[in-house]
């Protein structure tokens, strides 16, 4: 077994080790959601907690750990003789992005259920993890069918397995920390909430801290044993000040004016639902315990909020997490002053010597100026395409996006078999059954009734006698469902000078907006390539950050000639080497273009060239046409025609205004 990495070693990251030592103190607190940009110690950190964690007693020979002075009464292994225990080290348990849903929650014998009616029972990491921690490194990476069993466990203490009526139930509490890079998606806001606190991780900027990063992670890699001995006087010190504090957890007083302040701090961050009041009262009493004091002072409220609050605030998807600390402070004083001990809950007499300080606030930029200089008030080029640029730029400052609306869904026609998600139709391990095959690998979800057809025939031949059915291997049936599976959806955006009229550009940018937030909430993977000047650009490759693309999206200059070729033959490339990567997400290539093709020779004829090969490929496609003005040409539904596709303007885009768009994508394709 490798040794670890020790906890008190880590440098800097205050937030983040005080955190996990408030949840080592009292795991009701709810776990640890850690967010930073990689390379951070996130991992390295969670890994060092179990070290620190008191050991626990469990009855011998339980496989569901459960407590020998209250044990589970519906334990699959019990029910449990009084007496016979052990003491073991709390496990961390790593759930891994890509595990199936029989690991997590463990798997019956299906066969033997249906021959003897026996509950052969295998426990997952759910039933391994119960009175430990639970890891989930990249956790926004989470299936989807994943996340809703971790937050059935999370809610209800208790893990439950039911396969066509033979059902097993074992108690499943732990400590839930998981660890995410935000540029690669968000989190569900149903299991954001079930982590009860938040902490932002970074790099830190100072020299000589990161000079004493990697002297210590060279001297642990060099011998993580004798590195680890060196430390094993601060570790014993903080194992020990956990235990202090969780004796001290029951004597720590909540006052009425810390219950009223925690509230008010809650309401006046328009925080949905009451588990953020419950949440920030757990800590505010674990940080007092940490902090070795009997009372809640203002400063410990301060602290909590800091914690608590960030991923519950009411906030836009593409909002980063975070708090107004002015605002907080107002709050404080407003609801509770001085909290009688002197203190003026500014938190600057904090006498815990140990991490500490909140994440901070994040507050928004100022909006960028717009200025109203020529960019502004140049009219929109004739026929030939784009104002001429001076000194062979032509480039303009970027416009800002329109206000998003709700948009119809565009979907993929057909049926796929990719990730979970919300747009297109696929067979999924969730969903509606909609028939049966011999099962693949493991059995996963049964089809009781094709299986008994399957069986039936060879009952005399096998020499049945009992009332038993006498079942083999090949005459399991796997169901088949069908549910939505998420695609990934490639934005082609033209950002040349025809586009580039500020009003224009804004409402472009707007309608984008609005599909990245229909993207971002059917769990998709975007990706943006921009064509302007004579060339095109992968501004984001494929990613589940959807708000990594609406940043992209904001900064997008404008100007120059209007390469449409090259810009379909950059997303053609985009694709191809993305089908070698995830062969089973299908894509949707969203084209937002007036059509106008100026840029190298034979503009036009290259770029209906270069679109037929989307429609030979049967790639699923929609021109979002920008063309505007009392003339129009119509090139946006040439090309259209050419991809195979179908043509939609800025207004009809909109969710009240294009009704059949859905239909008339899929009618399209089946044309083509």
């Amino acid at each position: 077994m490798s040794t670890p990495f020790p906890f008190t070693a880590v440098v800097g990251q205050d937030d983040l080790r005080l955190a996990l030592l408030l949840n080592a103190v009292s795991p009701a607190v709810g776990g640890v959601l850690v967010r930073g940009e990689k390379g951070t110690a996130k991992s390295t950190a969670v890994r060092a907690l179990s070290a620190l964690m008191p050991e626990v007693d469990v009855v011998s020979g339980c496989r569901f750990s459960c407590d020998p002075d209250a044990p589970d009464a519906g334990c699959p292994d019990g029910p449990h003789a009084p007496g016979a225990f052990a003491s073991r080290p709390a496990r961390m348990v790593e759930l891994p992005v890509g595990a199936s849903e029989d690991r997590l929650v463990g798997a019956l014998d299906i066969e033997r259920a249906l021959a003897e009616g026996v509950k052969a029972f295998e426990p997952g990491l759910l039933a391994d993890a119960h009175r430990g921690i639970l890891y989930v490194d990249e956790v926004n990476l989470l299936h989807d069918h994943l996340v809703d069993l971790l937050l059935d466990a999370a809610a209800m203490g208790a893990s439950y397995v039911e396969r066509e009526g033979v059902s097993v139930r074992h108690a499943a509490r732990f400590l839930l920390v998981g660890t995410m890079n935000p540029e690669e998606g968000e989190l569900r806001p149903q299991l954001l909430d079930r982590f009860g606190l938040t902490v932002e991780v970074a790099a830190s900027r100072e020299p000589d801290q990161r000079v004493e990063v990697v002297r210590r992670r060279l001297a642990y890699d060099d011998d993580p044993a004798g590195f680890a001995a060196r430390w094993a006087a601060e570790e014993a010190a903080v194992r020990a000040r956990i235990v202090a504090a969780r004796e001290l957890l029951p004597s720590v007083r909540l006052d009425d004016g810390a219950l009223r302040q925690i509230a008010a701090t809650c309401a006046a961050f328009e925080v949905d639902g009451m588990r953020a009041d419950i949440v920030m009262a757990r800590t505010a009493t674990a940080l007092a315990a940490w902090a070795g004091r009997t009372e809640v002072l203002a400063e410990d409220v301060r602290q909590a909020a800091l914690l608590a609050l960030p991923h519950r605030r009411r906030r836009n998807p593409f909002d980063a997490p975070g708090l107004d600390e002015d605002k907080l402070d107002e709050t404080l004083e407003e609801f509770g002053g001085s909290d009688g001990d002197g203190h003026d809950g500014d938190g600057d007499d904090d006498p815990d010597p140990g991490p500490g300080g909140g994440p901070g606030g994040q507050p928004e930029p100022d909006d960028a100026p717009q200025g109203d200089g020529d960019a502004a008030a140049r009219p929109e080029a004739g026929e030939g395409g784009e104002p001429q640029p001076s000194g062979g730029g032509g480039e303009q400052s970027p416009a800002r996006a329109a206000e998003p609306f709700r948009t119809k869904v565009l979907s993929v026609p057909g049926l796929g078999e990719g990730a979970a998600g919300r747009r297109s139709r696929a067979r999924t391990e969730h969903g509606r059954t909609t028939g049966a095959r011999r099962p693949r690998g493991a059995l996963t979800k049964l089809h009781l009734a094709a299986t008994v057809q399957a069986a039936a025939p060879h009952q005399r031949a096998r020499g049945r006698s009992g009332p038993g059915l006498v079942v083999r291997r090949d005459d399991l049936r796997q169901a088949t469902r069908e549910g939505r599976e998420g695609n990934l959806v490639l934005f082609v955006v033209d950002a040349s000078g025809s586009m580039a009229a500020r009003q224009r550009m804004s409402a472009v940018k707007g309608a984008v907006l609005s599909l990245l937030l229909d993207a971002y909430q059917r769990r998709d993977k975007v990706g943006l390539v921009t064509f302007r000047g004579s060339a095109a650009d992968v501004a984001l490759p494929p990613t589940s950050s959807v708000d990594a693309a609406a940043v992209r999206l904001e900064s997008l200059p404008t100007g120059g000639r209007t390469p449409l070729a090259a810009g379909l033959l950059r997303a053609h490339e985009v694709l191809r080497v993305e089908r070698l990567r995830d062969p089973a997400r299908r894509a949707l290539v969203v084209v937002v273009t007036d059509g106008r093709a100026t840029g190298g020779p034979e503009p036009v004829a290259l770029a209906g060239r270069a679109a037929r090969l989307f429609a030979a490929e049967g790639t699923a496609s929609v021109v979002v046409d920008c063309e505007s003005g009392p003339v129009r040409l119509g090139l946006a539904g040439r090309l259209a025609g050419e991809l195979g596709g179908t043509a939609v303007t800025l207004d009809e885009l909109r969710a009240d205004s294009i009704a059949g768009l859905v239909k008339d994508v899929q009618a399209t394709r089946r044309a083509a």
